[in-house]
Parts: structure tokens; sequence; C-alpha cells
């Protein structure tokens, strides 16, 4: 029984191009180095001294140039190329990491956070064209989970790590993001030269060149009912430890094991289970199924005052209902395109994205405030589940 759990395993990573495989490696070293961000409000106030005000602007300055950047990356990347913006991304992301890290002067902090941002995040909409271009609608769902897979590590080796380097030294933490950029540039240039890259002059599908990506009916649908659904999710970062700590009265160390557990399931089965959904279930049902158990969750939270086992169900629910969605969610937009548009398409998502991180945590912690959090994870609930019975409607199988 073993052996053969363990064969099975092992096969959901079979199948997967070498480009995707390489792609995810540089992906895995560039979000090692994933410091600066995580601790960037601590730094400016209690090294710099600014106030939380003042340091809030900088990260609103960086979630505006990511929005903005997004998009300019996904335009770009369909008239240059996948490979020169991520290549200009990692390159210049990780001089403009360098350079934040030496200046002092409050606005200059603020204009070069801004730039680093839209620079930055150019990469997001280049890597999901790469994957695209590397992967085919058999191991679509497979090859996004593994870059979620090196994304997770990544991040959680660069948190980790960034608490020890922050501890000693600041500074340090833009130093070392900016040189995993670096080197992360460097590995592309050599793992992965530039045969692949689409060039424009040469392409022609007049089908979709022509066509205005908000012109297809289907697609705007589906970013307007991942608003919904996307800003209903980023509350497991933003507003839900917060519920953990002021109403069920968590420790903070209690907290760190229920994120932990999030990003450890996803690590150990995702690959398997989306291996066995190619096989087994339509998208439709993965997706819906998936939203759904988003709603449990909630509702978990609404009727009942959990203890701790009980919280760690609920992020179980929650972390499946991650694993089954969001594969899919990708592969539907991605089998929309071709090479000529797929930069623009993903530079939409990427937005829809960032544009939920900002909009669902604010409006989350407002009602927190004034209604409760029992009406805020009620909301969540009702929320997702219209979005479950949406994403039936225009998901086929």
């Amino acid at each position: 029984m073993f052996a053969k759990a363990a064969r099975y395993y092992v096969n959901s990573y079979k199948g997967l191009s070498r480009e995707i495989w390489l792609l995810a490696f540089v992906n895995l070293i560039n979000r090692c180095g994933t410091m600066v961000i995580p601790f960037m409000m601590l730094y400016l106030t209690s090294q710099l001294g600014c106030s939380i005000s003042k340091a809030g602007i900088v990260m609103s300055l960086w979630g505006i140039g990511a929005f903005i950047g997004s998009y300019f990356g996904g335009k770009l990347t369909d008239k240059v190329g996948f490979y020169k913006i991520q290549l200009f991304s990692l390159f210049f992301g990780g001089v403009g990491f360098i350079i934040l890290g030496q200046l002092q002067n409050y606005y200059a902090i603020c204009m070069v956070t801004f730039l680093l941002a839209m620079v930055n995040e150019a990469f997001r909409p280049a890597n999901s064209a790469a994957m695209g271009r590397f992967s085919n609608e058999e191991n679509r769902m497979r090859s996004f989970t593994l870059m979620r897979l090196s994304f997770n590590l990544g991040w959680s080796v660069g948190a980790g790590i960034g608490g020890f380097v922050a501890h000693h030294s600041y500074k340090l933490l833009f130093w070392v993001d900016g040189v995993t950029n670096l080197l992360a540039a460097l590995l592309l240039l050599y793992l992965l030269p530039d045969k692949h890259s689409i060039q424009q002059k040469g392409i022609h599908h007049e089908s979709k060149q022509n066509i205005s990506i908000l012109s297809d009916k289907a697609f705007v649908q589906f970013i307007l009912i991942s608003v919904i659904y996307l800003s209903c999710f980023v509350q497991l970062f933003t507003n839900l430890p917060v519920y953990f700590k002021k109403e069920l009265h968590f420790e903070e160390n209690f907290i760190g094991y229920l994120s932990s557990w999030n990003g450890l399931l996803i690590v150990l089965i995702e690959m398997t289970i989306i291996f066995w959904i190619e096989k087994n279930w339509s998208k439709k049902r993965a997706v819906t199924i998936g939203v759904a158990f988003h709603v449990i969750a909630y509702l978990m939270l609404v009727f009942f005052q959990l203890p701790f086992w009980g919280a760690f169900i609920m992020m179980t629910l929650i972390t499946i209902s991650e694993m089954l969605a969001f594969s899919v969610l990708v592969s539907f937009w991605m089998d929309r395109t071709d090479d000529t548009n797929r930069g623009q398409y993903a530079a939409i998502w990427t937005m829809t994205w960032a544009f939920s991180q900002t909009v669902g945590p604010l409006l989350g912690s407002v009602m927190a405030q004034y209604a409760g959090f029992k009406m805020l994870w009620l909301t969540v609930a009702l929320l997702s589940t219209t979005a479950t019975f949406l994403y039936a409607k225009i998901i086929k199988n």
C-alpha cells in the first residue's frame, strides 16, 4: 500500500516539461530571497523612525506600483516576449532592492518603492505567459501547481530566514533580496536561453490577435466573479489571524502553526490532488467543490467558538478549497489565450489578485470593526456561495 501511494505521488510530478521545472527552480530561488516586503513596515517604523501612517503610505505605493507594473508587464510580454520581461524584472528588481536599502530620505524611499514595485511585479504576467507556453492542456493544472509549490516553499524559506537576518541587520535584508533576484536572473539566462521567446513579427493569429480581451464576455464575467472569491480568500492572511488573536485568544505561536499548516499541506499533497483531479473530475466539479469548502470553513466560525483543533480543521478546509480551485481558475483563462495575447490575459489576472488583496482586507477590517467578526464571516460565506454558483455557470467541463 505504501509503495503504491509513493509511486502515485512520484507519478504526479511526471510529464511536465523541462522548461516548467526550470522556471519553478528560478522562481524558488527568487522567492527564497523575498525578505524586504514582509519586514518593510517594521523597517520603516523601527529603523527609520517613520510613523505608522507614513509607513502605510509606502506600502500603498508598493500596491499601486504592483498594479500598474502587472498591466504593462503583460502588454510588453506580448510585444517583446516573456523571456525578456522576466530577465528585465529580475535584474533591475535586484538592483532596485539594493538601492532602496541605502536610502534615508522618506520621499526618495516613496519614489523608489513605487518604481521598484512596477518593475518587480512585471515578472508575474511574464512568468504566467511562459508557463502557458511550456505547458499543454493535459498538464497545465499541474504545471501551475508546481509553480505554486515553488512560490509557497520559497516564501516560507524567505520569511523564516528574513526574521533571522532582520534580527541582526535590516540593511542586510535588502542585499539578500537584491542578490537573490540577480541570481535568479543569471539562472534564467544560463538555464533557459532565449530560444523559445515569441517574436511578435512572425506570428499571426488573426482569430484572437485583433479581438480586445475585454470583448471576451466569459473572461470578463470570470474576472468579476474572481474579485468576489479572492477578496474573500485573502481574509486568510489578514483579518483571520486578528480574529484568532482577539476573539479566540490564541497565542502567536499557535497562529503561526495554523499558517504553517496551510503552506505545508500545499507543498506535500497539492500536486497529487491535482494529478488525481485531471484524471477523475471535470474542472467545473473541482472549482465548485473547492469554493464550497471555503463556504463551510467560514460557516464554522459563524456558528461555533472554535478551540484550536477546530481552527485546525477550519484551516484544512480552506487549504483544500485553495488547492481544488486555484489551478482550475488559472487553467480557465489560460485556455482562452494564444501566443499573441497570453501576457495581457496574465496581466489582468495578476491585477485581479492585486485589487482583491487591496479591497478585501480593507472592507473586511471595516466590517469587523463596526459589525463584528461574526458578520464578516457570514458575509464571506454568502459571497463565496454566490461565487460557487457563478463559477459553475461559466466554467465548462
